[in-house]
Order: C-alpha cells, then structure tokens, then sequence
C-alpha cells in the first residue's frame, strides 16, 4: 500500500536513487512534475531536454541541474553517455510522443511516457518493439493507477464489493475558451491527434477498462461538432460504448463543449463512483452508496514515479507499461474508425500485438 508521499511510509528510502531527465519543460513538466521530483525518494530530477534556451538558466537555478544534463532536440541522442540519467521522462506533445521514446530506448534509457502513448497503435508497437530490443522499461504515465480514489475504485470493481456490475458511465470535457482551441497544440491534427479525445478521452477509456477488468470486444462511437469555425482539425465532442464479455454496458466521453470529471458504475446491489475532478490532480469526490468514499489525499505524481523506479531497481513488473497504453491507443483509434464508418468496430483481435 501507498504511504504518504512516498512509497514507503515513515520508512526513510536510503537505497539507489534513480536520474529523471524531462523531456519538454512546458506546464505538466514545470508545474507538476518537477516539483514532485522534490518529494520522491527513489526518483531525482537531474537532467532537462528542452527546445527553449531561455528556460535553461531558470531551470538550472531552481533544480541545480549540471550544465551536462541539459540537453535539446538536437543533441538528446548523446544522453546514451551520461550515466547520470537512468530514465527518460517524455513530455512532449501526443505526436512526438513515438519518436522521443524510440530516441531515448536507443540512447540505453528507460522510458515513462506520458499519456496518450502515441499516436496509432502502429507507433506504440515502434515504441515497444525499441523499449524491448534495447532492454530498457517503457512505462505511461497513468499517475491515476497510484491515486488512492481510483485505487479504491478498482479493488470494489475486481471484487465485485456490491454485486455483479451492470453499468459504468465516465467522461471527462471541459470547455476552454476559443482562442485557446485556435492556438494550442491540443487541437491540431498533428501534434494533438484528436484533441479531447486523445488528451481528456484517454482517462474515460481507462477507468472504463480497469472497471470492467476486461479487454473490450467492439465500439461503436459518435461525434459532434457545434462549432466548425474552431474545430477545424477534430471534432468538439465524441462518445463511445464499449462491450465487455461480462455484458457491463460501459459509456464513455469527452470533449469541448462542456464540463464533465466523473465516472459512476451500479452494480447489482448499489453504486460507487468519483463524481467530482475524477481525473484531476487533488480533489477527488469519491461515493459509495450515499456515503463518501474515504481516502486520504496524495500527491499522485510522486508515487506515481517512485514506483516505476521501485520496479525498475527491483526488476518487476510496472503497474503501468506500455503494453497497457498500446491497448488503450487500440481503443481510440477504434473510435475514431467507428465515427468515420459510421459502423461497430471489433476490437477483440487488435489488442494482439
């Protein structure tokens, strides 16, 4: 179980610490990520990879980071003769999530990736297929798999704690303003993919799959677009259902024109959920029943990649790999075909890698 921040409670870590390198300095990296570097006991900020010189000297000043940690797109190839950095923390847009994971793999180093893994199933097996003949680990970063919430979600769901499932319904939208949809990289074809449902989409798919704790069999999905002069390059709103083996009807959503952060499952004898910032960063509203769910809050991050590096030192098995962001990236391209063929899509053999 989690402790604290960390995953070893009031123990003190005092074992090897493993060098973190970022991959792309924007806000997840500078708000987010690094400042849980400062909290991790296995984990440690020690190298940055940025295409913004003028970042550099911030950067160095807050993090003391060694003028020979600092890298950039350029250069990044030659971390394969730095021993200081064991992994390679990817936080670069969904489309050059592919050919920074493969860089690093080559270069000898770990991987965590954020989330979405790629941008087709054609490049997450690229990814795996390098993380594999160069003997490194390729995780996602699904820091939610470490959130004490959707932890508890979980544990009801695989025990079936209230009955047989019958039904899980989660979305996550929101709805930002227009000149962000015309300048952000969220939104364009390339780099984005398709914006909300490759950026928010992903969490909904997630906890449709960890709920059911099946592979799904088929999708059907459709899509809405009540603004075209922004939407040029995706579509504002897409919904999808997945069918399970274990016939739990599952609805799932995301997208621009509204404000939604929940998922909620009935069983046969009740009902839990996360009904309020389900896929934020704190403040989760978990429910079972009528009655809150109790968890204690934790900064999700820091777990998060202390335990990808408790599993590298320890050579197990990580919560999070790849293998599982390749199953996910099957499903959304298996809702985008869905919108486009206006058809069910079958999905039982894709998951095949």
């Amino acid at each position: 179980m989690l402790g604290g921040s960390s995953l070893w409670g009031q123990q003190a870590y005092t074992g090897r610490r493993l060098g973190v390198a970022l991959v792309g300095l924007g806000n997840y990296s500078t708000n987010h990520l690094a400042p849980a570097l400062q909290i991790t006991q296995i984990a440690e900020l020690r190298g940055i990879v940025t295409g913004s010189p003028e970042k550099i000297p911030v950067w160095q000043e807050k993090y003391g980071i060694k003028d020979e940690n600092v890298y950039n797109y350029d250069n990044f190839d030659e971390i394969a003769n730095n021993p200081d950095i064991d992994i390679v923390y990817v936080v670069v847009p969904h489309g050059l999530h592919a050919e920074f994971t493969i860089r690093a793999a080559h270069a000898g180093k770990h991987v965590i990736c954020e989330k979405p893994m790629a941008s087709t199933v054609a490049e997450a097996d690229a990814m795996l297929t390098a993380a594999k003949k160069n003997n490194v680990k390729l995780a996602i970063g699904y820091r939610l798999h470490h959130d004490p919430f959707h932890r508890r979600a979980m544990e009801l769901a695989r025990k079936e704690a209230l009955g047989k499932l019958q039904s899980c319904v989660a979305e996550f939208s929101g709805r930002p303003k227009d000149e962000r949809i015309l300048t952000h990289w969220h939104f364009d074809r390339e780099l984005g993919v398709a914006g909300a449902l490759w950026d928010l989409g992903v969490y909904a798919v997630q906890a449709q799959m960890y709920i059911a704790g099946q592979l799904p069999t088929q999708v059907t999905a459709q899509s809405f677009n009540t603004r075209p002069e922004l939407f040029t390059e995706c579509e504002e709103t897409y919904e999808w259902q997945l069918e399970f083996p274990n016939r739990m009807k599952s609805e799932g959503a995301a997208g621009s024109n509204r404000s939604e952060n929940s998922f909620h499952v009935v069983a046969e004898r009740g009902k839990f959920g996360i009904k309020t910032r389900a896929y934020a960063y704190n403040g989760q509203v978990g429910y079972i029943n009528d009655q809150p769910m109790i968890c204690t809050p934790l900064a999700q991050q820091a777990p998060h990649m202390d335990g990808i590096c408790q599993s590298i030192l320890a050579g197990i098995s990580l919560r999070t790999p790849g293998e599982m962001g390749r199953r996910d990236m099957v499903v959304l391209e298996g809702v985008l075909e869905s919108i486009s063929t206006g058809k069910t899509v079958q999905l039982s053999k894709r998951f095949l890698a």
